[in-house]
């Protein structure tokens, strides 16, 4: 019996094209271009707008300390931007461009219903190549990189879709056209890791940034890092999890110190929340802990204590 004949590629590239030239005909006129005068010199990267008033999103470390902003958009149009906020910790920054003229803008979607394999579509100014297209897929989501600041950004989505210097703060896009992502970081050497800000994570860090200039964290004033639990105090106090937070230091005065927390103790949980290490105490430090006394449980000297802490506002 003979073989049914192979369909020819044709159809499933057409569909394949359609989806990617759909996609960025939606967002790319909402990819700008992001140029920044410093005292270092000059620089430049991408932004999305978000706003036809001119809000363009972009990454920290495009626009941080820099003296002069100008935004051109994919069609050319150039107009100067000031810095609205920024927050290194999860490298995003919000800027105005002062225009008058209502700009095209871009939707965020959904972060959390990407699945991976699913079409992305990267659009940035890669190199000063202005209205630049790249297109692979969603390889993974919830990945964690360290932030300039030692705060871990998590959840970012990890794709093959190529970015080079230049993208940074440019969009990643579904096949819909909406943000999944703003470009951040690339693994030099690599071939095809590429990292993109989940667009849900955009969307929170861009109201507080809207309304506060910054992101407001909590912090407790102490240092520390991952130390094993001891076996033998594990099984004493019935303890599951395997590391905790060994504090190396106490700031004075602050709201470890007022709580009691000594140097060498080790924190297992804050809030009920487990602490295996320093990047959970981070990610548990945000905003809304601020002012809000909460259950601190440690191990000193062999001993299971409880003590109450009331998170500051990190300046």
């Amino acid at each position: 019996m003979l073989d049914a004949p192979i369909p020819p590629d044709g159809p499933l590239l057409d569909a394949y094209s359609a989806a990617v030239t759909a996609a960025v005909e939606r967002a790319g006129p909402a990819v700008v271009n992001v140029a920044v005068r410093g005292p270092r010199g000059g620089g430049a990267g991408s932004g999305v707008v978000v706003s036809p008033d001119g809000l363009v999103l972009t990454n920290s470390h495009v626009v941080h300390g820099a003296t002069a902003i100008e935004v051109a958009t994919a069609e050319g149009r150039r107009c100067p931007a000031r810095l609205l906020g920024d927050d290194p910790d999860t490298d995003l920054a919000l800027v105005r461009a002062e225009t008058g003229a209502a700009l095209p803008a871009a939707g965020l979607g959904d972060s959390a219903a990407l699945r991976v394999g699913q079409l992305a579509v990267a659009i940035g100014n890669p190199l000063g190549f202005s209205s630049t297209v790249t297109a692979g897929v969603v390889s993974a989501v919830g990945r964690t990189l360290a932030g300039r600041g030692g705060r871990p950004i998590e959840d970012l989505v990890q794709t093959d879709s190529a970015l080079n210097p230049g993208n940074s703060g440019g969009a990643l896009v579904d096949s819909r056209g909406e943000v999944i992502g703003i470009a951040t970081a690339m693994i030099g050497g690599a071939q095809g890791l590429c990292f993109a800000v989940a667009s849900n994570t955009a969307r929170l860090v861009l109201g507080q940034l809207v309304r506060f200039g910054r992101v407001r964290r909590a912090r407790l004033g102490l240092s520390g890092q991952r130390e094993a639990v001891p076996r033998r105090l594990a099984r004493a106090h019935g303890l599951a999890q395997g590391s905790g937070v060994l504090v190396t230091g106490i700031e004075a005065g602050g709201p470890a110190a007022r709580a009691g927390v000594e140097r060498g103790d080790l924190l297992l949980s804050a809030g009920g929340a487990a602490l295996r290490g320093v990047d959970d105490l981070l990610r548990w430090l945000t905003g809304e802990r601020v002012g809000v006394p909460t259950e601190l449980a440690l191990l000193r000297r062999g001993d299971l204590r409880r003590l109450m802490v009331v998170p500051e506002e990190r300046g």
